[in-house]
């Protein structure tokens, strides 16, 4: 996995929680002496190792944590790619060409990083299916980032994200539609 995910989340313990929990995290997880880079490509098993013990530390499900990391990291994933966005693109644009800009990108930047394949099916203007498909199982991840564009866009009350298969599968697929504002 990307070493800039692994920094982002050092920073989202750091500020949810603080300094001493990533610090506990990285002892608990047998990587204290590992300082991520955001140039360098690391093993899944950390990510794994890092947000298992987290949930036990938290109480929350793994899922649970994936999906409010994934909603922290949309600030700085539009910051990194701002130059890929179209200026009209909303959250349903967003998802629609997340593979053949930002995805396309990553995968040119280092041959080991891997990003999931989003196969985005636009049902109608307001509705789309995600298929999500990666052997790490990070679907729920995907979820919180739609629900982060969501609210990027400023139009977190008007997207419903529902994943209809199990978040931690190699394939989920997630149903996003937007509903009228209630103006």
């Amino acid at each position: 996995m990307h070493g800039t995910v692994f920094t982002l989340l050092k920073r989202y313990v750091q500020t949810q929680y603080d300094h001493s929990t990533w610090v506990r995290l990285l002892e608990v997880a047998n990587l204290s002496a590992v300082d991520f880079d955001h140039k360098n490509v690391y093993p899944d098993e950390h990510m794994y190792a890092l947000v298992g013990h987290a949930a036990e530390m938290t109480g929350l499900s793994a899922d649970q944590l994936h999906e409010k990391f994934g909603e922290y990291l949309v600030p700085d994933l539009m910051y990194m790619y701002q130059r890929l966005v179209q200026p009209e693109w909303k959250t349903l644009d967003m998802i629609e060409h997340t593979e053949n800009t930002m995805h396309r990108q990553v995968r040119s930047e280092h041959l080991e990083n891997a990003p999931p394949v989003l196969e985005v099916s636009r049902v109608s203007p307001t509705e789309l299916y995600i298929d999500y498909m990666s052997k790490r199982r990070m679907g729920a991840l995907a979820v919180g980032i739609v629900r982060g564009l969501a609210t990027y866009f400023d139009e977190a009350d008007q997207i419903v994200v529902e994943p209809t298969t199990s978040e931690n599968g190699e394939r989920v697929r997630i149903w996003v539609r937007q509903i009228p504002s209630q103006c």
